[in-house]
């Protein structure tokens, strides 16, 4: 079975006053939510099961699935109203919701992609973690070693590093690239379940991007380049602009 968790719970703040009376999963794109749009891409690829964990404005959410019957879908709330629990906290408070046996896609509801879900779900069959990645522009990097394994990152505006390895901090020291790439995660990754296990010790709330940092020497995380991979990020209003011709083209 395939299965997939939305992360629908932020508080979209960039996207005000649209979020101010709904959450950034319900703002509408070609006249459809965020929501259905990666619904249906998930469909599309296979995807049965999908966990959406919920925060701000949730029962708008909760009505929206249940109007809709769930579009014919096995779709599971993890309720964060309480408490928004950042990315890894959010998967970890899902893990009674997933089917322990497969591994769990895990996709932002605001970025829009051209990715093949089914292909990247297969490809990432095997690893404890595998995260889309692609070779554009940015502040920060994600840093993999040739054989593709994540060893670290970096914001190049700040020249923070992070990586449990001391060779990823000498050769960001030295602004060396021998036995390294960066490269931009696309907020698409696909997460094993055997990973619950090394978060139990980890606090309330926590970015899945640090655990995976923290946890890179010892477990398989790697990362998946695809080419021609496009991305739009349709968290600011301007980016709602060109989401309707981005879905077009895609």
């Amino acid at each position: 079975m395939k299965q997939a968790m939305i992360f629908a719970a932020g508080l979209g703040t960039r996207l005000q006053p649209l979020t101010s009376t709904m959450p950034k999963a319900l703002v509408k794109v070609d006249g459809q939510p965020l929501l259905y749009h990666l619904l249906m891409k998930l469909k599309d690829a296979g995807f049965e099961r999908v966990v959406v964990n919920v925060h701000h404005f949730a029962e708008q959410i909760q009505d929206y699935l249940a109007i809709n019957r769930c579009f014919g879908m096995d779709i599971r709330i993890s309720d964060e109203t309480q408490l928004l629990l950042e990315t890894g906290g959010g998967i970890r408070k899902a893990q009674n919701l997933f089917d322990l046996s497969a591994p769990i896609l895990i996709h932002n509801v605001d970025i829009l992609s051209n990715a093949d879900l089914a292909d990247f779900y297969a490809k990432a069959d095997g690893n404890d973690a595998t995260l889309l990645v692609s070779d554009r522009k940015t502040k920060r990097y994600l840093l993999f070693d040739e054989g593709n394994r994540l060893v670290g990152w970096t914001n190049t505006e700040t020249g923070e590093v992070k990586s449990p390895h001391e060779w990823v901090h000498r050769n960001m020291a030295a602004h060396s690239t021998d036995g390294q790439r960066r490269l931009a995660f696309s907020g698409i990754h696909c997460f094993s379940p055997a990973l619950f296990e090394a978060m139990a010790s980890w606090p309330e709330r926590f970015s899945i991007i640090d655990f995976y940092l923290k946890q890179c020497d010892s477990a398989v995380i790697k990362g998946h380049a695809m080419e021609g991979l496009r991305l739009l990020d349709v968290g600011k209003p301007e980016a709602l602009e060109q989401a309707e011709q981005f879905l077009k083209e895609c």
